[in-house]
């Protein structure tokens, strides 16, 4: 069979499955195994899985690793006919450029799930593909075109990162006896050099002024439904914080008692953010006045208790909090697809297609950005969880204002 043109099955299912080598065997038996697989390949499997297995800490990178691992191995297995340990530094470049061009039939048009349940067990799922076709947020009216799947700069990055990563593992396991990755000596034939720094996605001033007066009118609407949507974009827009940082994890739970004063008086909220670090974030005034809104709403005192459990932000069907940075995002999309609305009805068409292509992590970057014009920047810097201060530097566009402003007046004829 052409491996080209059939979708292969997914390898890893959650973190549960690849918890000992037991659980790893009978997952690959079950599922995994077909005729024709090079020999090592369940070794490769499992090696596979006892890397990912080590980062079940963070599910956004399990979840990145997992399909750069994913890829790798059904690519080695399906096309390239061997196992890992045989893989060469052209190997390595050869599956790069199969990332930048697979078979249509390995492009899905939309994230599915790998596997479901079905009738008390885990099945894959037929509708999951490797790849995925995305289209642009501000062409909902186009679905997504496999033959136009595009890999980004970004997405090449990861494929090197992510395997050069697993590929030290394995030789520190005495697996393998090199890094293949590590032999490419021209990444730039893959990798783009930027001249000038990568520009900050985030909203103008006009448009966060429709989006957080949208979640006020949404709130003042349908309090039972969206007093947790204007708590929402407060929170990612005034601390900062990633999508993750709101949602429950297996290893961290964001609860009101992450919120806590200090002897002198002031606020702060403590947050576990990316490689598992964490970081005291000052609380505003207007941040703690939309706390206390949230915590009425609730039926709660104004203001957290030490150590208390109530989960951040609440289901608002059930107990609990919310668990999935699906549903975050979903309540975020809403927001902006309102505000959308609102912007096309006044006039402000322009400024609508734009925020179209908005994403939750915009609102992460609007509040630096903002933040960056009047506060210090080293405590930016430690609010925003910055490993330094060149990355919040990025947000100081003062000198690209500039830029364009000496070069308003350029003439193409003289005068």
């Amino acid at each position: 069979m052409d491996p080209a043109k059939t979708s292969p099955t997914p390898l890893f299912d959650h973190v549960e499955s690849m918890h000992d080598e037991r659980s790893i065997r009978a997952f690959f038996d079950q599922h995994v195994a077909v005729r024709g697989l090079p020999d090592g390949a369940f070794e490769d499997y499992r090696r596979a899985g006892e890397f990912l297995y080590s980062y079940r800490g963070s599910q956004d990178t399990f979840a990145s690793y997992r399909r750069e691992l994913e890829r790798l191995l059904q690519w080695s297995w399906l096309f390239a006919g061997c196992s890992l340990i045989q893989l060469k530094r052209a190997d390595i470049e050869a599956f790069v450029e199969f990332c930048q061009y697979p078979p249509l039939a390995w492009i899905g048009v939309k994230t599915v799930s790998r596997f479901v349940d079905s009738e008390g067990r885990r099945v894959p799922n037929p509708a999951w593909r490797p790849f995925v076709a995305r289209r642009a947020k501000a062409a909902e009216a186009k679905a997504p075109d496999p033959s136009l799947y595009s890999l980004s700069q970004g997405g090449i990055q990861a494929i090197f990162s992510v395997l050069s990563s697993f590929f030290n593992y394995l030789i520190q396991e005495e697996y393998v006896a090199f890094n293949p990755v590590a032999q490419i000596r021209q990444k730039s034939r893959f990798l783009r050099k930027r001249q000038t720094q990568a520009k900050i996605r985030r909203l103008s001033e006009l448009q966060w002024a429709y989006v957080i007066e949208t979640a006020e009118m949404m709130a003042a609407e349908q309090p039972e439904e969206h007093e947790r949507t204007l708590f929402v974009m407060e929170a990612l827009y005034g601390m900062y914080l990633r999508i993750s940082e709101l949602a429950a994890r297996p290893r961290w739970v964001p609860q009101m008692g992450d919120f806590h004063q200090d002897i002198e008086g002031n606020w702060w909220f403590t947050t576990v953010g990316k490689g598992n670090k964490e970081r005291d974030i000052s609380v505003s005034d207007d941040m703690l006045r939309a706390l206390k809104r949230y915590r009425r709403y609730l039926g709660l005192s104004e203001l957290p208790a030490p150590g208390e459990t109530t989960p951040l932000v609440m289901r608002n069907r059930g107990r609990g909090g919310i668990g999935s940075t699906r549903q975050i995002r979903a309540i975020v999309q809403h927001c902006f697809d309102r505000a959308v609305a609102r912007m096309m009805d006044d006039g402000f068409s322009e400024d609508a297609e734009s925020l179209k292509s908005a994403t939750v992590h915009w609102l992460r970057h609007t509040g630096i950005s903002d933040d960056v014009k009047f506060r210090p920047r080293e405590h930016v810097r430690d609010d925003a969880g910055h490993g330094s201060s060149a990355i919040t530097d990025r947000y100081i566009d003062v000198e690209r204002r500039e830029r364009h402003r000496s070069a308003r007046n350029k003439r193409l004829r003289p005068e």
